[in-house]
């Protein structure tokens, strides 16, 4: 399963008002598992940055001058996404500014959504811990995710921090054998109890029962319809 987890930053809050996308990042994740694939531009907005924006992110005009425009990289940003499952903490801010940006390049590109599957942390935040902060901050801090060296906006930053967050959200970690590698670590000068797990197995596949996959096909449907759809046991089949 790919996913892939994307943020950007703008010249200011509403697309509608004429304001552009000056920064995206995207990281990828493979089977939950963080890679190295990355998709990170800066791009000239064609217009100033408001004051409070730069507060935010830190980046100026002057800085994006001699950046490409979203037309020179807006084939690239599409190839990245394609038939994945794009992950954005606030989603229809950031869809809505790339909406915009794909609309006024007038190349029948459609919407985002017509590319990739998406999903909104803010909205699975907001369902797992109800009437509490669930700003991306408030996440890390919730669940211990460090974010110390983040004293500005930045949109590859911020997608980084994101897919740790997901992962962490969604019960899992980065990798299956993370927590055996760092208890090793730790005994390093000591002989180990047993010798490390193997990395790969040879599994013996074992077939379904027809009626035992339909009893979990109706078990995972009322579970979809008793959480208002957010199974994503589904939503990754899907």
């Amino acid at each position: 399963m790919r996913q892939v987890v994307l943020d950007t930053e703008t010249t200011g809050l509403d697309p509608q008002e004429g304001h552009r996308i000056i920064e995206i990042g995207c990281v990828e994740l493979i089977d939950r598992q963080m890679t190295d694939q990355r998709f990170h531009c800066y791009i000239n907005p064609e217009r100033e940055i408001d004051r409070d924006a730069v507060q935010v992110h830190g980046i100026d005009n002057q800085f994006l001058a001699d950046k490409p425009l979203f037309a020179d990289i807006a084939d690239k940003l599409l190839d990245f996404i394609k038939d994945s499952e794009v992950i954005i903490h606030n989603a229809p801010f950031d869809v809505g500014f790339i909406n915009a940006e794909l609309n006024r390049l007038n190349r029948n590109y459609g919407r985002m959504e017509d590319h990739c599957h998406i999903l909104d942390t803010l909205q699975l935040a907001r369902h797992k811990h109800p009437g509490q902060r669930n700003s991306l901050d408030a996440l890390c801090k919730r669940y211990q995710i460090d974010n110390s060296h983040r004293d500005l906006h930045g949109a590859l930053l911020d997608a980084e921090i994101l897919a740790m967050v997901y992962l962490a959200m969604t019960g899992g970690q980065l990798s299956l054998y993370q927590e055996e590698e760092t208890t090793m670590s730790h005994r390093a000068d000591t002989p180990a109890s047993h010798p490390p797990l193997p990395h790969r197995f040879s599994l013996k596949t074992i077939a379904c029962p027809a009626d035992e996959y339909l009893a979990h096909e109706q078990r995972l449907r009322a579970i979809d319809e008793d959480s208002g759809g957010n199974c994503l046991w589904l939503q990754q089949e899907q």
